[in-house]
């Protein structure tokens, strides 16, 4: 049995974060003992994928960046398209593989923190306070660990009843082109020249790390992800018609589903036991975007175990921020508002630097209501009324 002041399960975005955040001891302060669980290679591992998000300045994971960009473009379905610049914010790009890799030289380097491979079994509550984490090593030995407090970063079994519930689902392709093509200045957020399914939304999403390379995705906001098969060809579509890349190689493929969903996500699951990440609510309904949240969540509790208090994860997003995903997810779901026309307008009419910090929940008030009165009123409003007598219902029959 192993002992520790913290046990994390998993070792995804949320889990590396606190282990990072813990692994650096504030003067005068203890550094906490932390057992970090990973799982084994296999299917309990996420796959490689690529977080992106905004801040400004520099930030704790800048070394491991593949690019940043302080220009984003918009482009509305007839090709029209608002071309931004949001200094003093930097759009920033990171590849879960580089980030593992600086995570894990800077846990080696403190010392404080045990990572060990194994497949958690269970997490039950002790008497006395604290909790147990029962996990198999990968030749299949029993292992036990007992900590004060337990942050669990597993994605969930089920997703909880909602109203709405929408998927973001994309495909990508890391490219190389015969031809110098790319703006490497500017990153295509939202390219809405693509087919657009009758609720919800379709763009493509372009990533330039050079003039030859970049990443190119597909994105669909809907119900239902698309087959291999169809992903494939809506990129062949995209990259071939819509931006005519010519000749290229396609260097790596990544794929993802991303709920959107106004479901309440539980932090806690026990006394000392608390979920963090996309499992604690940390994914913003409306846009899918969770690293930065997961920032903010890791942030929060690392602070809170340095001074002494209990280390609950805060909500990752306010409660004025859920309320307002909730209308546009139901007003997506519904079909009252058109996607595409819906982000295009609101880039177009809105600076994109507010824009983004009111994605981010950072906005006050006052800017919230501007960037509402931007959006179609009377759909909304409907919307928003209709609301508080919706049912909650598991996701497959929202």
């Amino acid at each position: 049995m192993l002992d520790a002041d913290v046990a994390i399960i998993g070792a995804g975005a949320a889990g590396l974060s606190l282990a990072h955040r813990l692994s650096s001891g504030a003067a005068g302060r203890r550094t906490p003992s932390v057992v970090l669980l990973t799982a084994p290679p296999g299917p309990l591992r996420p796959p490689r994928r690529t977080w992106c998000y905004w801040e400004a300045g520099a930030g704790a994971y800048d070394r491991a960046l593949t690019a940043s960009w302080q220009r984003l473009r918009v482009r509305g379905r007839e090709g029209s398209w608002t071309d931004s610049r949001i200094a003093p914010l930097r759009y920033k790009m990171l590849c879960s593989d580089d980030f593992e890799e600086l995570v894990h030289h800077d846990l080696a380097a403190g010392g404080s923190v045990r990572g060990i491979e194994a497949v958690v079994d269970s997490v039950e509550g002790l008497p006395g306070g604290g909790a147990q984490v029962r996990a198999s090593t990968p030749a299949g030995v029993p292992l036990g660990v007992r900590a004060r407090w337990v942050f669990d970063s597993r994605p969930l079994g089920a997703l909880p009843a909602a109203r709405t519930t929408l998927l973001q689902h994309f495909h990508g392709w890391f490219v190389r082109t015969d031809r110098p093509v790319f703006d490497r200045d500017v990153v295509d957020l939202m390219d809405f020249r693509t087919p657009q399914p009758d609720r919800g939304l379709s763009f493509g999403y372009v990533l330039p790390t050079g003039r030859h390379t970049a990443l190119v995705e597909y994105t669909e906001f809907s119900a239902a992800p698309l087959t291999v098969s169809g992903y494939e060809a809506a990129l062949r579509h995209y990259t071939g018609e819509v931006l005519g890349l010519g000749a290229f190689e396609v260097t790596a493929r990544e794929t993802g589903v991303i709920p959107m969903t106004d479901g309440s996500f539980a932090r806690q699951t026990g006394q000392a036991v608390f979920r963090i990440g996309a499992a604690g609510g940390a994914t913003r309904p409306s846009t899918g975007y969770t690293f930065a949240a997961v920032q903010r969540q890791t942030r929060a509790i690392a602070a809170a175990l340095r001074s002494g208090r209990r280390p609950a994860p805060p909500p990752a997003h306010s409660a004025r921020s859920r309320a307002m995903d909730a209308v546009l997810l139901r007003a997506l779901a519904t079909g009252r508002v058109d996607g595409a026309d819906f982000f295009s307008h609101l880039f177009a009419s809105v600076p994109a630097e507010r824009l983004l910090r009111f994605l981010d929940g950072r906005t006050r008030l006052h800017e919230d209501l501007a960037v509402g009165l931007r959006t179609p009123v009377l759909p909304m409003l409907r919307t928003a009324a209709e609301l508080p007598w919706l049912p909650r219902r598991p996701p497959a029959d929202t």
